[in-house]
């Protein structure tokens, strides 16, 4: 028998086990694993389970219409960097717009300008159409700027709605998409408001300011009313009412907004007292101190009953 050893080839090395791991990094991260809490899915990307989402969408809760997020800030989904020249651009062109539209109101109201005068000043006294005071014009072309200025109310009334509008195109790109939600139901209200303020001072406002000038020289002089001058009044009286009645969609808009809350208007309450009582006096101004009073009196009833209803409704 031959005492040489058998062939290498021929000794059997001996078999790994098959039950151990391939590798001691995956057998870690197995036993990981099982402490992980469970994870939910909802078809778009991982959420739950301490994960953030991870298809695009913004994570903010408050701003579930953001579509990016900037250095953790959530933005609206159509923000983006302009240079400031291509902003004054836009907001020229969209002022162009309006006042082509304002231009546009006056031009028809030319054309009926004198009919609405005839109107307006048999209306606006508080008797009988034959003891109403004729006009008086003072200067050649009193009558043709009286007609002009009248006109341009209804420039006003149209530019009003065009002028919103523009400011929300102008304001979209930062916008979310409820703040666009507001902004849009804001147009329409606008208007109402607006027709309700000039209805409010023509039917209401007009008729007590001439009773109290008629009141105020009765038994001393006899009023002889320029034209020019009292149809001044009632356009800027008319005018400036429309703006006035605008407050209610103001505070409605900054609430809803989050830019204030009814709480804090309601502490400053005296602040603003005395801001409207100042617009006022700036805007109404009359001999007899009576127009800027009534105005004044519209602003804080407008504001405070704004304020009232919100705290009905449960709106802080």
């Amino acid at each position: 028998m031959s005492d040489e050893p058998a062939d290498d080839g021929d000794v059997d090395a001996p078999e790994e086990p098959r039950d151990a791991p391939a590798d001691a990094n995956d057998a870690e991260s197995t036993v990981d694993r099982k402490d992980d809490p469970p994870v939910e899915t909802d078809g778009e990307g991982v959420v739950g389970g301490g994960h953030e989402r991870d298809s695009g969408g913004s994570s903010y809760p408050d701003y579930p219409d953001s579509d990016d997020d900037v250095g953790g800030i959530s933005t609206p989904p159509d923000d983006e960097e302009m240079p400031l020249a291509d902003h004054i651009e836009e907001m020229v062109l969209r002022f162009a717009v309006v006042l082509l539209f304002g231009a546009a109101g006056t031009a028809i109201g030319l054309l009926w300008a004198s009919d609405a005068l005839e109107h307006i000043w048999f209306n606006v006294f508080p008797y009988e159409v034959e003891e109403v005071p004729p006009p008086h014009i003072y200067h050649p072309l009193e009558l043709w700027l009286t007609r002009i200025k009248l006109s341009a109310l209804l420039g006003i009334i149209v530019a009003l709605p065009t002028f919103v509008y523009e400011c929300y195109l102008f304001m979209r790109p930062g916008l979310y998409r409820h703040e666009r939600k507001y902004y849009l139901a804001a147009v329409p209200t606008s208007v109402v408001l607006a027709g309700l303020g000039m209805l409010f001072s023509y039917v209401l406002v007009l008729p007590v300011l001439f009773e109290y000038f008629t009141f105020y020289a009765e038994g001393s002089a006899s009023i002889a009313y320029a034209l020019g001058d009292t149809f001044d009044l009632i356009i800027t009286l008319t005018g400036f009412l429309a703006i006035v009645f605008q407050i209610p969609l103001f505070i409605m808009l900054a609430i809803m907004m989050g830019v204030t809350t009814r709480r804090w208007l309601a502490q400053k309450r005296l602040y603003f007292w005395a801001a409207f009582a100042g617009l006022s006096f700036m805007f109404t101004m009359d001999p007899t101190m009576m127009a800027p009073i009534l105005v004044a009196i519209t602003m804080i009833l407008l504001f405070e009953g704004t304020l009232l209803i919100l705290k009905w409704v449960g709106r802080e």
